[in-house]
């Protein structure tokens, strides 16, 4: 499909670009997300809360999801794009329809179900975006779409359920229904977007599809930092994805009960991490926007540490807890969604593509927070989420920074290492 003229424009590409990016994966979240925004109170199976098992089987479906996506999202071809999102977000929904329909405790599976497609969008957006000058300000705004989405759309589903009376169960479809013609609007946009440039590729590296061979070979090439990194990130999603999933019961704990506020923090978080995310693009040296990235990383695992320290010892308000907390976890979040191993491909000068990387992120990350979830309800299942989302702050903070430190210092000495080579071969 052709490009419209005015997107040869480089500022005018950049803004289109974000904002459609932006646009497509917070639609997404309205097929995921609503059911974040009820909490089923009193109900349960099995002696487990009702709620517990939802977000279990969707996390686990997401994870399963990104295991798969491994293989899918790498080996994509670009024709076939916007069609696979497409048919991804509408099994999601239909998922949605059959857990409204079946009865509790049965309609459990459709949830594992909903998460199944959707762990297939992220890294299949991300092959519109990467390998481009201006990358980094397009994955800005595709990450700032999950910042925001997250609470824009508990706040919508639970201005559905005051205003319309939908129930708990019909809620999540509700939500995600109104916005289908959204959603299909932003994919057709997202198709618009021009191939990179020959300058693109000169900076950022050829990117392509990836088969079996070729993903083992980059994991072999990089493995002691990408373990270490994966392990930092694994204890990331983890904690953003029970923040993300219980927001409201923390709140309620910490006596903060305005639905309102979750659209109101994650605006403010989105809007931070967006500003700093798209000035890496004046960062041309990829090297350097790599090790401000880690900087970047470092700083968001101390202000999660740190700020609940502050609430725990009085200093610090619930609601701007909740803030810091948000905005320190997306700050170290956003980077490995795709700008970290953008720089990192475009560093080595590997030819590869992000969404594979990601999605094998992702899909740890993922296991990690289905663990998290099963530990807290077996392991701890009388202590508050309040209080276990508390613990995990500290345990996070510690141990994500030592690990991401590690990565950090791997990927260096490689780089000098190659540098050092380099140099001796054009001196020779």
């Amino acid at each position: 499909m052709k490009s419209p003229a005015f997107l040869r424009n480089p500022t005018a590409f950049v803004l289109y670009g974000a904002t459609v990016a932006f646009c497509t994966y917070a639609c997404m979240y309205a097929f995921r997300r609503g059911i974040t925004a009820v909490t089923f109170e009193g109900m349960m199976f099995a002696g487990v809360s009702y709620k517990i098992w939802l977000v279990t089987a969707q996390v686990f479906g997401y994870a399963v999801s990104k295991g798969i996506g491994v293989k899918v999202v790498s080996e994509m071809s670009p024709s076939r794009r916007a069609v696979n999102i497409l048919f991804f977000v509408g099994v999601a929904l239909l998922a949605l329809l059959g857990f409204a329909l079946v009865p509790a405790p049965w309609n459990i599976v459709f949830l594992f179900l909903n998460g199944l497609p959707l762990g297939l969008v992220y890294g299949t957006m991300l092959g519109f975006l990467e390998g481009r000058r201006q990358t980094d300000a397009l994955v800005a705004g595709l990450t700032a779409s999950f910042i925001f989405a997250s609470g824009f759309v508990k706040t919508v589903a639970l201005t559905i359920k005051s205003a319309w009376g939908v129930s708990e169960f019909w809620l999540p479809f509700v939500t995600g229904s109104l916005f289908v013609l959204p959603m299909l609007i932003s994919i057709y946009a997202l198709t618009l977007l021009p191939p990179p440039t020959d300058e693109d590729r000169a900076s950022r590296t050829l990117r392509k599809p990836m088969d079996a061979d070729e993903r083992r070979a980059f994991v072999a090439n990089f493995r002691p930092g990408l373990i270490l990194l994966i392990l930092s990130y694994v204890l990331l999603s983890a904690f953003r994805d029970f923040r993300d999933n219980f927001g409201p019961e923390i709140l309620k704990d910490a006596g903060v009960e305005n639905p309102g506020i979750f659209a109101k923090t994650e605006t403010l978080i989105a809007v931070g991490v967006l500003i700093i995310m798209a000035m890496l693009q004046r960062v041309t040296n990829n090297f350097r926007a790599f090790t401000l990235l880690n900087g970047l990383m470092l700083v968001g695992g101390a202000l999660v540490g740190l700020s609940t320290y502050a609430y725990a010892t009085g200093t610090l308000s619930p609601g701007n807890w909740f803030l810091l907390t948000g905005l320190g976890l997306y700050m170290a979040y956003v980077p490995c969604n795709g700008l970290y191993f953008e720089r990192l491909i475009a560093s080595f000068r590997y030819v590869s593509t992000v969404g594979f990387i990601v999605t094998l992120a992702d899909w740890y990350g993922y296991l990690g927070s289905v663990g998290v979830l099963l530990y807290k309800n077996f392991g701890h299942a009388t202590i508050s989420y309040r209080e276990f989302f508390i613990y995990g702050a500290y345990i996070m903070a510690a141990l994500y920074i030592v690990l991401v430190i590690g990565s950090y210092l791997y990927f260096k000495g490689r780089f000098q290492a190659e540098a050092v080579l380099r140099e001796r071969a054009s001196v020779a």
